[in-house]
C-alpha cells in the first residue's frame, strides 16, 4: 500500500485545515488510515484514525473535539480536518494505515506516507 498525504502548510491560529491522506494498492480499501504528527524534538504523537468500513472513528487526546476524521471509500481518501487549530498544532503530519489493528499507535501501522508540513501561526 501507498499513502500520498497532502493539504498541509502554512496557517493562522483559530483557522481550520483539511489533510487528505490517498492510498493505492490492490488492498488499499482493507487497511484502517490515520494521521500522527510529530513536532521538532517530540515523539511521533497519535492524532485520529477511521476503520477500513469508515464506521469506527478514533482521537488522540490533543485533538478531540477540534477534529473530524472521514474516508471516502471509493477514493481510498482519508480527510481530516481540524478547526481552532493552534501554535501546538505545528507538526509533520503522517498518513498511516493499519491491516490487523488500527493504527492508533506507531506498533500498530504497516505503512507510512510521507510527511505533511502544518504551521500555525500565532
Amino acid at each position: 500500500v501507498q499513502l500520498q498525504a497532502s493539504g498541509g502548510g502554512l496557517v493562522q491560529a483559530g483557522d481550520s485545515l483539511t489533510l487528505s491522506c490517498a492510498a493505492s494498492g490492490r488492498t488499499a480499501n482493507l487497511y484502517a488510515l490515520g494521521w500522527f504528527r510529530q513536532a521538532p524534538g517530540k515523539e511521533r504523537e497519535f492524532v485520529a484514525a477511521i476503520r477500513s468500513s469508515g464506521t469506527g472513528t478514533y482521537y488522540g487526546d490533543s485533538v478531540r473535539g477540534r477534529a473530524t476524521i472521514s474516508r471516502d471509500n471509493a477514493k481510498n481518501t482519508a480527510y481530516l480536518q481540524m478547526n481552532s487549530l493552534k501554535s501546538e498544532d505545528t507538526a509533520v503530519y503522517y498518513c498511516a494505515a493499519g491491516r490487523a489493528q488500527v493504527p492508533t499507535i506507531v506498533a500498530a501501522t504497516d505503512f507510512w506516507g510521507q510527511g505533511t508540513l502544518v504551521t500555525v501561526s500565532s
